[in-house]
């Protein structure tokens, strides 16, 4: 079984809770998730099944949309409503375009510092070990981009926003540093995770679906690469040519720009993988 599957994943469970019970529903040991979903989180989780794995960090890259809502007022230590209450602000006084002017700021290019609530690892260790031991150590920021932010809702204290943002981006993290910026602290209290590139939340797939329509020997949940990818084709003729794709040789291909590629048999019309070209030069890209 190989291909990629848009799973809605439920509140309270871990992404790689979900791999682990797409293994059993699935009976396959090789599956991927593109992107962590914190256990709070709900929402689109791209998983990659079989020779699919090998596209994960390409289907990762892709921008993401998200719905999250916070509460203003108080912080924790993981950034949201899982966390210990660390200080509060009990009076405080916000309108609708003070915070506007703040959610402004963020928009664009900028250095965002992960939270100690994370799976990134410092030093062979991750960083969620280090936190729940106590430990708090300096993190790099990162480079990351906000393509928009958007205010959904705002009564003076609970605050809904619409966010596009690249890999990499940790909602909580951008919810916290409003906080500050406002001089209220925030604390993230839901997240929703509503696209992942040009897949949306309302094609997903919940585990109960998944399970229910493999019992049945429906596969209608699972894109093949062919279908997944939008990239434009090329046609290969001539056996040589095929077979030097096949076998991870390099075509020159004069007529085709930089890019990716969906490369088809021109006799059969037959799918035989991805391509990458660079410099006039076509090559199968992490064929599968």
């Amino acid at each position: 079984m190989n291909g990629i599957i848009n799973v809605n994943k439920p509140q309270g469970i871990t992404s790689f809770d979900v791999i682990r019970k797409l293994r059993k529903i699935l009976s396959i040991r090789k599956i991927g998730h593109t992107g962590t979903l914190d256990p709070l989180a709900t929402g689109v989780l791209i998983v990659c099944v079989g020779k699919a794995t090998k596209l994960v960090q390409d289907i990762e890259k892709e921008e993401k949309e998200y719905i999250a809502e916070f509460d203003l007022g108080y912080k924790t230590d993981t950034y949201d409503t899982e966390g210990k209450v660390l200080d509060k602000v009990n009076d405080f006084s916000i309108t609708q375009e003070q915070l506007e002017n703040v959610l402004k700021h963020y928009v664009g290019n900028i250095k965002q510092i992960p939270p100690m609530y994370s799976a990134i690892k410092v030093n062979g260790k991750k960083l969620y070990e280090l936190a729940r031991k106590g430990e708090t150590i300096e993190r790099k920021a990162r480079d990351i981009s906000i393509f928009s932010l958007d205010l959904l809702k705002f009564d003076g204290k609970r605050v809904k926003i619409k966010c596009v943002v690249s890999k990499g981006t940790y909602i909580r993290s951008l919810i916290y540093d409003i906080g500050e910026d406002l001089k209220t602290f925030a604390t993230m209290t839901s997240l929703v995770r509503t696209k992942v590139g040009k897949e949306n939340i309302e094609k997903s797939f919940t585990l109960e679906t998944i399970e229910t329509l493999k019992e049945n020997n429906d596969f209608s949940f699972l894109y093949d690469i062919e279908s997944y990818f939008d990239y434009p084709t090329f046609p290969i003729s001539g056996e040589k040519s095929k077979t030097l794709f096949l076998n991870g040789n390099t075509l020159v291909t004069p007529q085709l720009k930089n890019g990716f590629y969906k490369v088809y048999d021109s006799e059969t019309n037959k799918f035989l993988g991805l391509s990458h070209v660079v410099s006039e030069r076509l090559k199968a890209y992490k064929y599968y």
